[in-house]
């Protein structure tokens, strides 16, 4: 059964400025470690940031509503791929906790790029 619901969208070229002046304090304190060992080097980068911050907002959007306190670190938030290519929600203990507080037992996430635009799209089941 479906929970919630969350989408954001994020212009590509916001991050590409960022990555372009050095802002490597945002990405520290936006993105895991894991999240910035695997940025890709070169034309993808500021694509691959805007599709995770996406993500970390659509979540969210999908949690927030359903929960009591609505504080919440976007570091919480962690998207990674599977070999397949496809996107998944890295459920860690502090994201499981805010699930059962929500109700939810899945996050389903999708995720799309199309020239200066990265997409997600998150349902809680």
């Amino acid at each position: 059964m479906t929970r919630n619901i969350g989408i954001d969208i994020v212009y590509i070229p916001r991050l590409q400025k960022l990555l372009d002046k050095g802002e490597t304090a945002f990405f520290r304190h936006t993105f895991t470690e894991t999240e910035n060992r695997l940025a890709p080097q070169g034309v993808q980068t500021a694509a691959y940031y805007a599709a995770r911050f996406a993500a970390k907002e659509a979540v969210y959007k999908a949690l927030a509503p359903l929960l009591e306190s609505h504080h919440f670190d976007l570091r919480m938030v962690e998207s990674l791929h599977r070999k397949d290519g496809s996107p998944y929600i890295n459920i860690t203990p502090e994201i499981r906790a805010l699930m059962e507080q929500a109700g939810a037992e899945k996050i389903l996430l999708s995720i799309t790029t199309e020239q200066d635009y990265a997409t997600a799209f998150v349902v809680l089941e």
